[in-house]
């Protein structure tokens, strides 16, 4: 099994990434694990498939759960709501915030600190 080390998130599954020339396929979502209080699963990013500034990954937050406040350096993410209400709040020291609820999708441009709290 060929893994990467990351930097904040752990080993990257390298096994699992399947480069068809010009279309490249994560089977099966990666290894879910725990990173910053949520329950996280690899997906597509620089990390493993060349993307040059855009990462997407599944991630739960449980009812009442965190994800601490962090940034993400060098990446956009773009995230969808399955299910339930999530609170954001973001910007410098955290003083915005947004909710977003299931069929909401979210665009988070690089060096932006956030947290998300799900509410429900």
């Amino acid at each position: 099994m060929m893994q990467t080390q990351t930097k904040g998130i752990g080993v990257i599954d390298q096994s699992m990434v399947e480069d068809l020339d010009g279309i490249t396929v994560l089977r099966g979502g990666g290894k879910e694990r725990g990173w910053n209080g949520i329950r996280y699963m690899q997906g597509l990013s620089g990390k493993n498939v060349g993307a040059e500034n855009l990462s997407i990954n599944v991630a739960t937050v449980p009812p009442g759960a965190i994800a601490y406040a962090h940034i993400h350096d060098g990446f956009e993410v773009m995230l969808f709501i399955l299910q339930g209400r999530v609170k954001h709040t973001y910007g410098e020291g955290l003083t915005q915030s947004v909710i977003n609820e299931a069929g909401d999708f979210i665009y988070i441009k690089p060096g932006v600190p956030h947290e998300v709290f799900n509410i429900g």
